[in-house]
């Protein structure tokens, strides 16, 4: 560029305008415009045409001033094109984005007031431009006319306004009065800035400067400080931050102005219109597209305030004092200006760095906020949510009358898991559970873990939704899952909350449709129906009466002998547990078992079991001798042997009763033996006490024969499935070969381990007799002899010391 289009030429003195276009401030929005805004690919590209098309017009200046700044190329009017051409561009963006916007009161007044401010800026630039074309000597443009300075004027007041009605946003007296504050010191510590390099030198200068042209530069100046410091202190809003700050920015362009006029003086006017100027409509068409962008985007965030400004202020502030104290000032002065800014540099930094810890503290505060809420509201295995959150969001959903399905859901003999292989292997389990629930629920429910091996599922769809969840479930658990590759089933309840219905009361529905689908068999599901809660709380009922009439003692030991087959002389007995019940009469074992299983009472009830035989047959060696009866044979649940105190409580009930260890019989299924490592050392613990093992119902298992090689058991005893048709000829019934089959197998097996075989369920004669013909020596069942009192037992006993006696 040469140097000689930048001195001042001879001539009259130029009062020319060299201002700029003047900025319109906004804000971000936070909150979005109707959902429909910009929702065309036509309405989203045409902000970006405008700034394509302002953009191109300024580069084109920019173009134009280097040709004419080195080989003079072009009409100095020229550079008077590219601002007035933009501007139209601007407002018709303008325009659109008003048409968009005008739905919401506040944006729509902004949007319409910088509209009309820049389209006097623009018809007075287009009256500068006319001017320049007609009066321009040489290369120096003519002065501003006094219509296209009073176009742009009212253009700039305009906008000042449309920025100073922007509303803040609520808050309170004490923010208000420290938002004022923050604003005044960034507003003078910009506006010094601007004052000493820009506005001061034109006012101090040599050749005075036409007021209509410094009355604009200090209306952009003003306008930028105003608009860039607002900016910063505004709250949610439907004006666009980003859009505002870029309007703000344009008033700087006055500074670049400033700053060309008081170097080169009128000889600035040209380059001022051809390179700062033409800045001013593209940062006004980026405005208009990120209005546009963020209308069509939705909400931001936002701060209330810009806690940095005030500190860039004083920053800012120290500018001019450092130039006045580098200019021609005496030393002592000088040191005092250069102390005076290092000191307020010093206490700025001082202050940022409380701010920036601030900020820290309340970052990790905010954060451990959040992980508490996650922790209060999800579970800490899983993490899925937990029930307080399950509970809320029921809850919400029965407040807000939607639609509330539930599925309960429960892991069928997780327990075996845990005692089989521990708890290590039980949680992964229950995390790989949780990942099918998060899979297979999707987007339709919120999976929850209730505790310990029980989930529950949320949907607010339709009724039939619970179903096909359901069923995605089930269809999951076929497989093996979890890392240790296991298969597990579940039980699920499904229940939908009906028009009144409570919170608990969902939850009840759901627990008691689970209990049915357990009832059913597991691993299915099943949908509550009104009434189904009936025979489960009779079921609960029953589990309160146990508990009562443990304490009321209405149980009884009935015992059921163990017949030799040869000669019908009594080896042993099994103790069964009867109740009789003051109102309903004698219950079923098949009715109570269940119930004191699942209630833990099973524990306690044989305890009592134990000890009452314990007790009986000391008696009974102490009346008939040693050889009247060998050993009596006590049933033990697979919650009994989970029993950390179960030994010893065998100890107690033989040493209480004087009964030798050697006397007592354990009888136990065999999935009673297969419960893990804890029930495995319990049992070799027994057996090494001389208490003998009876592996009772053997053969129903998967793993019978297995167990005779890791169970230290002494008797094995066939189970009634294997005796019942023993006798029936196949044509008859058919399966008295498979039955014969495996009783032989069974016997065969025992004697070549050397343990006693006893047969289960003798109904007829005819049985008995083939079960001798296949070496059975031992027998039980109602053909030999019913279950009775210990009375009639002492009876039978007396009755046969009498007949050996004889």
């Amino acid at each position: 560029m040469a140097r000689g289009r930048f001195v001042r030429q001879p001539g009259p003195v130029d009062h020319g305008d060299h201002a700029s276009n003047p900025a319109v401030p906004g804000f971000a929005t936070s909150e979005p415009f109707s959902a429909d805004a910009f929702s065309m690919a036509e309405d989203t590209r045409a902000p970006a045409r405008y700034v394509w098309i302002t953009a191109g017009l300024a580069v084109a200046s920019w173009l134009w001033f280097l040709l004419f700044s080195t080989v003079g190329a072009g009409h100095v009017s020229i550079a008077y094109l590219a601002v007035p051409l933009g501007g139209a561009f601007a407002v018709a963006g303008l325009f659109q984005l008003w048409r968009t916007v005008r739905g919401d009161r506040t944006a729509g007044r902004f949007w319409l007031t910088l509209l009309v401010a820049a389209s006097f800026m623009t018809a007075g630039y287009v009256l500068m431009a006319v001017n320049a074309a007609l009066n321009s000597v040489g290369d120096m443009p003519p002065d501003m006319t006094l219509s296209a300075a009073g176009c742009v004027g009212l253009g700039f007041a305009l906008a000042m306004w449309a920025v100073a009605r922007v509303p803040v946003g609520a808050m309170n007296p004490a923010e208000r009065w420290r938002m004022h504050l923050d604003r005044l010191v960034a507003f003078l510590g910009c506006a010094t800035v601007l004052w000493h390099f820009g506005l001061a030198p034109m006012l101090t200068a040599e050749e005075r400067w036409a007021p209509q042209t410094l009355s604009l530069v200090g209306l952009a100046f003003l306008l930028t400080i105003g608009g860039i410091t607002k900016v910063s202190y505004l709250g949610d809003g439907p004006v666009d931050r980003t859009a505002m700050r870029l309007v703000a920015t344009m008033g700087l362009t006055a500074a670049g102005v400033a700053v060309l006029a008081t170097t080169f003086g009128n000889a600035g006017g040209v380059p001022s219109q051809a390179l700062v100027l033409p800045l001013a409509p593209v940062l006004l068409t980026l405005a208009v597209r990120a209005q546009a962008q963020a209308t069509l985007g939705g909400r931001r965030e936002s701060r209330r305030s810009s806690p940095l400004l005030p500190y860039l202020a004083i920053a800012a502030g120290d500018l001019p004092l450092i130039a006045v104290a580098v200019g021609p000032l005496q030393w002592p002065g000088r040191v005092s200006l250069i102390a005076a800014v290092l000191v307020s540099v010093l206490v700025t930094g001082r202050q940022f760095v409380a701010f920036r810890d601030n900020k820290r503290l309340l970052s990790d505060i905010r954060g451990q906020e959040v992980r508490l809420q996650h922790e209060v509201s999800h579970d800490s295995l899983t993490g899925l949510a937990n029930r307080a959150r399950f509970r809320g969001a029921l809850h919400a959903a029965l407040a807000d009358q939607a639609s509330a399905t539930v599925l309960l859901v429960d892991l069928d003999d997780f327990k075996t898991v845990n005692d089989s292989l521990g708890h290590d292997v039980g949680d992964h389990l229950l995390v790989a559970v949780a990942d099918v629930l998060r899979r297979q629920c999707g987007a339709d429910g919120l999976p929850v873990r209730i505790g310990g091996d029980e989930f529950a599922v949320l949907l607010t769809g339709g009724t039939t939704v619970g179903e096909t969840v359901a069923q995605r479930l089930l269809d999951a658990l076929t497989r093996p899952i979890s890392e240790h590759r296991l298969l597990v089933q579940a039980s699920i309840g499904i229940a939908t909350a009906a028009p009144g219905a409570t919170l608990d009361s969902v939850l009840r529905d759901a627990d008691v449709a689970m209990y049915a689908a357990k009832g059913h068999g597991k691993a299915g599901y099943v949908r509550y129906v009104p009434g189904m809660e009936e025979p489960i709380l009779a079921h609960i009922q029953l589990g309160g009466e146990l508990r009562r009439g443990l304490d009321e003692g209405e149980f009884r030991v009935v015992y059921q002998p163990v017949i030799a087959l040869a000669d019908g002389k009594i080896i042993g007995v099994e103790a069964l547990v009867r109740w009789d019940h003051p109102v309903r009469g004698p219950v079923s074992p098949a009715e109570f078992i269940p119930v004191a299983e699942r209630t833990g009472l099973i524990v306690e009830l044989g305890r009592f079991v134990l000890r009452e035989t314990c007790r009986q047959m000391a008696a009974w060696l102490a009346e008939f001798g040693p050889d009247a009866l060998q050993k009596p044979g006590v049933n033990v649940s697979a919650r009994q042997l989970h029993d950390p105190d179960f030994v010893g409580d065998v100890l107690a009930a033989l040493a209480d009763s004087g009964l030798p260890t050697d006397r007592l019989v354990l009888e136990l299924t065999e999935s009673a033996v297969l419960r893990g490592s804890q029930v495995s050392r319990t049992l070799h613990e027994l057996d090494r006490l001389g208490v003998a093992l009876a592996l009772d119902d053997f053969g129903t298992g998967e793993s019978s024969l297995s167990l005779l090689r890791s169970f230290p058991a002494s008797i094995v005893k066939l189970d009634k499935s294997f005796v019942d048709g023993i006798e029936i000829e196949d044509g008859e019934a058919g399966g008295r070969d498979a039955r014969q089959a495996v009783a032989r197998a069974v016997i065969q097996l025992a004697n070549a381990l050397g343990l006693d075989t006893v047969a289960e369920g003798i109904e007829n004669e005819a049985q008995a007799e083939q079960l001798r013909l296949l070496g059975y020596t031992l027998g039980q069942g109602y053909h030999l002899a019913r279950p009775m009192p210990a009375e009639e037992f002492t009876r039978l006993l007396a009755a046969q010391r009498r007949a050996v006696t004889a």
